[in-house]
């Protein structure tokens, strides 16, 4: 994939399921180790060589724009002159030479609706799509080069999910076992981490301006009825913060040194 290939990712979202922690921010602002979720993402991807971001903005949009328009000064040294109308000096850099599009896709917009505002700022072959609030150990590369092979529009990366619930094994009306703790799921569900060919922005998302487009709904189920839909099979950790379990689950991960998708120096 061309290492220009931009990475769009869904940062609208409300997270009313994990209103513990995201009730005054974006869901793809609630932090992990002290960074928001958007920007472990983001590292993800640039560890896999990709540096170009779009970020389709909707709740609370300015929250995630002021974190990256401030990024700098949040962490750099830098003196402040305030003699010299705030000349300010940086001291030291900052590793990220992300390219990042801020796109308002609207505040109620569906995940479709979304991603079809942004295609003006597609300028490639093919791009990434990922959602705002999962982290995973997914190889970025190999996902590009089973897309390419494939020849198809869509490949998406197909996943192992935990269940939160307790498993029972049962005979007739008999259970003979119960595992309390959480076990994989043994079939795919869609994790995110997408690659598209560009086409399936303006053949798959219906028409400009209309709000209602669910990705996971129309577009993606009519893209596999055409054949056109691969998958990756990725059975290593995933993880997407959809409550405040697992909020806590991943900034335990990451307190005790232990975050897999941290492969970054």
């Amino acid at each position: 994939m061309n290492p220009e290939t931009p990475v769009v990712i869904l940062c609208g979202g409300k997270g009313t399921r994990i209103r513990e922690a995201s009730e005054s921010l974006p869901k793809a602002m609630v932090e992990i180790g002290g960074r928001p979720i958007v920007w472990h993402i983001m590292k993800i991807y640039r560890e896999a060589g990709y540096r170009r971001f779009i970020l389709c903005l909707g709740y609370k949009s300015w929250a995630i724009k002021e974190y990256f328009l401030d990024y700098r000064a949040r962490s750099a040294d830098f003196t402040l002159s305030m003699s010299e109308k705030h000349q300010i000096d940086f001291h030291n850099g900052v590793d990220e030479d992300w390219e990042i599009t801020f796109a308002e896709t609207g505040l109620e917009a569906a995940t479709g609706s979304r991603i079809r505002k942004i295609a003006q700022y597609v300028d490639t072959d093919s791009f990434f799509l990922t959602y705002g609030d999962g982290v995973a150990t997914v190889d970025i590369n190999a996902l590009a080069k089973e897309h390419e092979e494939s020849g198809r529009i869509g490949t998406v990366t197909g996943v192992h999910p935990t269940s939160k619930f307790g498993e029972m094994h049962v005979d007739g009306n008999q259970v003979v076992e119960f595992n309390e703790k959480p076990t994989q799921v043994t079939g795919f569900v869609s994790g995110g981490f997408f690659a598209f060919k560009r086409e399936f922005l303006d053949t798959y998302l219906g028409e400009q301006g209309d709000d209602d487009v669910w990705l996971e709904h129309e577009p993606l189920q009519r893209l596999a009825r055409d054949g056109q839909l691969g998958v990756h099979q990725h059975e290593d950790f995933w993880c997407a913060m959809d409550t405040f379990k697992d909020y806590e689950f991943l900034n335990g991960l990451w307190s005790k040194g232990e975050a897999p998708w941290k492969t970054w120096a």
